[in-house]
């Protein structure tokens, strides 16, 4: 049975809450991110203001799959990834 949305949702806000208290992370957690994003950006149920949200955390995971040094893009988004944690909160 594949997963909904709702539940892909809910799996990238784990990892970007688990960023987010444990300021560090691993380049296979932001290729799940990624993943997760395109499936949901492909998702017809997926409105503009969750899909600007996915964007934006898209465009985190790819800097931190190029970063020489990911903790450290970790702890300089720590304001994002708080945002993106709540915003993501109001989605169900």
């Amino acid at each position: 049975m594949p997963i909904t949305h709702y539940d892909q949702i809910s799996l990238l806000k784990d990892i970007l809450n688990n960023h987010q208290i444990d300021c560090c992370g691993s380049i296979s957690e932001c290729e799940q991110l990624e993943r997760l994003i395109k499936s949901l950006l492909m998702n017809p149920n997926i409105n503009d203001t969750v899909k600007t949200v996915l964007l934006e955390v898209y465009n985190y995971s790819q800097n931190g799959q190029n970063t020489n040094n990911l903790d450290h893009h970790i702890q300089s988004n720590q304001e994002n990834l708080t945002q993106w944690v709540t915003q993501m909160n109001s989605f169900f």
